[in-house]
């Protein structure tokens, strides 16, 4: 992805080809913990994957609801406003 230094098109300036850089480092970290966190749940026993997707069902009520009583706070405070 990352264009070599002599290969960089001179008409875009440096701070994108810093940010383009950093990019691409943090897709490449994001990547592997990508493939880390997959090669883990695939060890899993069909008991600790049924832990798993429980924990994981119930974390999305939990951020549902906050999402949902965030929301009426704030309709509240416009209201008030």
């Amino acid at each position: 992805m990352s264009a070599s230094q002599p290969h960089r098109a001179e008409w875009l300036d440096r701070t994108f080809w810093d940010r383009l850089d950093r990019l691409e480092s943090l897709h490449r970290r994001a990547q592997s913990e990508q493939e880390n966190a997959q090669r883990s749940l695939e060890r899993l026993s069909p008991h600790e994957a049924e832990e798993v997707r429980q924990a994981w069902q119930r974390y999305c009520e939990v951020i549902a609801e906050l999402d949902r009583t965030t929301a009426q706070f704030e309709d509240l405070h416009r209201c008030v406003n």
